[in-house]
């Protein structure tokens, strides 16, 4: 440990701001002299090897950013960037075990759950929750024994939305009479549709809470053992497990089983740690070590690939040069692939609330914006819901389409189809569509009263609207896992570079005290010190 507070005692001295960083300045000439009007259409026409020297490849993921508005003078900006930022020395310290997170004086160790014992931080203890979650995890998969036919996982946030993302895009690897239930919500509507039809005697509750004292968790916990007991349960704790740290909590609720976890797994982070045991109740314990194999393989790539090779750098200089230098306020993610349909929504988290920052670590204002909004929807749905805004809006919109090559199921024509749409989408907003050929067309449905210049005008297309494009072979427990692990690099270079904490969360803070002050008005109706219209609207909402 001596190493890493070495570590990060010369990162804090030495590793400017990017906006402080020479090379930003050469980025904003850059931008300002012709980046600013760079164009794809014609970067594809002069630069017959764009796509060769624009593709990368990393533990099983094919990324294609040559339709992103980059060139080899601005690639070799945000390298010099990145060097100057000393990202490698900060990817470093956070392997090594500092104390990157400052204002929780933590280490950031997710990727030690992923890792060997042997050469792990932590590998002895970590390996040791593993081992005993995935043998438990193999006696209720034995459902002839155990009796259980159904999981119901009851967390939020990180606890669940790792486990609510990754079980669906593993279906073809999950056991077939075994069903996974998520609530999160603590609406009750949301824990009344998971328990519908359900028997205790075949049911199997995981409360996952670190601490064990998070309000819509526990409330859903509770909601639950009642259930439980009032439709026949009698044996609370053989039926109820928790993924948790507080085995205090834990066993005054009923539960014995606990398996616990470390204050250096941040919430968003933890799908790789116990909070993962639905995960391996789907999947079995096989398929998890191979998701684990996944990230890990990603790991080795960000900590030994260089600057210019190395993925997760590149995407996170992507993501600082089209937040701070085009000012683009949004991501739209599109995986075409129906399993992936919880991916928008589990990296929403992963990078809003990591870099929704607006002071840097030492808690000055930013002069700069930081993350940008993450939304999405699997494809082909979303063409036909959203994609209207992304080709002719007023905003320009980066886009990330994941294909996969090989689907699990069997029909061909149809997988055909989707590849076909995601590529299509890609292209068409490069390419976009001119009011010359517009006015050409024979539109169906276009109104024979509309003059036709007018209505070539309506379906004129700008185009030059970047994507980048991510292949995997199958979606293997691997392959997603390898794609997790990117997506997390990726945050943690982009908010290094801006120098904020990306592995603290205070703005979630003020919401949750403000409700346990209004928790009891409820039942009182006092209103003193609120403001107008909550006062008013508590009065409305009362019985």
């Amino acid at each position: 440990m001596a190493i890493a507070r070495a570590l990060l005692e010369s990162l804090m001295i030495a590793a400017p701001r990017c906006d402080r960083a020479d090379a930003w300045k050469i980025l904003k000439t850059l931008f300002e002299t012709s980046a600013a009007r760079f164009d794809l259409r014609e970067a594809f026409a002069v630069d017959a090897r764009r796509f060769d020297s624009l593709t990368f490849e990393a533990a099983g993921v094919f990324a294609d950013l040559s339709k992103n508005l980059i060139d080899q003078r601005v690639m070799a900006a945000l390298a010099d960037l990145a060097r100057e930022c000393r990202i490698e020395q900060r990817r470093d310290a956070m392997l090594a075990g500092a104390a990157i997170n400052a204002t929780e004086n933590r280490a950031v160790l997710h990727v030690a759950l992923r890792a060997p014992r042997e050469s792990a931080l932590h590998g002895e203890e970590v390996h040791e929750v593993l081992e005993r979650m995935l043998a438990f995890a193999e006696r209720v998969r034995d459902t002839r024994a155990s009796g259980i036919r159904h999981i119901v996982n009851i967390g939020i946030g990180g606890s669940d939305l790792g486990p609510q993302m990754v079980v669906p895009a593993l279906d073809a690897y999950c056991q077939r009479d075994l069903a996974l239930h998520f609530v999160s919500n603590v609406d009750g509507h949301d824990i009344d549709s998971a328990l519908r039809g359900l028997k205790p005697v075949e049911t199997l509750f995981v409360i996952a809470s670190k601490t064990f004292t998070t309000q819509e968790t526990m409330s859903n916990a509770r909601i639950a053992r009642d259930w439980f007991v009032a439709n026949g349960g009698t044996d609370t704790r053989r039926h109820f497990v928790a993924a948790t740290t507080n085995i205090k909590a834990a066993a005054e609720f009923g539960i014995d089983t606990t398996f616990g976890f470390w204050d250096w797994v941040g919430g968003r982070y933890s799908l790789w740690s116990a909070i993962g045991l639905p995960i391996a109740l789907a999947v079995g314990a096989q398929n998890f070590r191979e998701l684990l194999g996944g990230a890990q393989a990603m790991d080795r790539h960000f900590r030994e690939s260089p600057i210019e090779r190395n993925l997760p750098i590149q995407l996170g200089l992507l993501d600082v040069w089209y937040r701070n230098f085009h000012g683009f306020t949004s991501r739209s993610i599109a995986p075409y692939h129906q399993g992936l349909r919880r991916l928008p929504a589990y990296l929403q988290q992963l990078e809003m609330e990591s870099n929704g920052k607006r002071v840097d670590i030492d808690g000055q204002l930013l002069p700069f914006a930081t993350s940008p909004v993450i939304w999405g929807e699997a494809g082909t749905n979303g063409q036909h819901a959203y994609f209207q805004m992304l080709h002719q809006g007023s905003d320009v919109i980066p886009v990330e389409f994941i294909l996969e090559r090989d689907p699990a199921h069997v029909h061909a024509d149809a997988h055909r189809k989707l590849l076909a749409n995601g590529l299509a989408q890609a292209q068409a907003l490069m390419l976009g569509r001119s009011a010359a050929e517009a006015i050409g067309d024979t539109v169906p449905t276009a109104s024979p009263l509309m003059d036709p210049e007018v209505l070539a005008r309506h379906r004129t297309f700008p185009g030059n609207r970047p994507s980048s494009t991510f292949l995997i072979d199958r979606l293997t427990p691997a392959a997603l896992g390898a794609l997790i692990a990117m997506y997390e690099h990726r945050v943690f270079v982009s908010g290094a570079l801006w120098n904020i904490n990306s592995f603290d969360q205070w703005g979630v803070e003020l919401g949750k005290m403000l409700c346990n002050d209004l928790l009891p008005r409820f039942d009182s109706g006092d209103t003193a010190g609120l403001d107008g219209s909550t006062a008013g609207l508590l009065q409305r909402l009362r019985h």
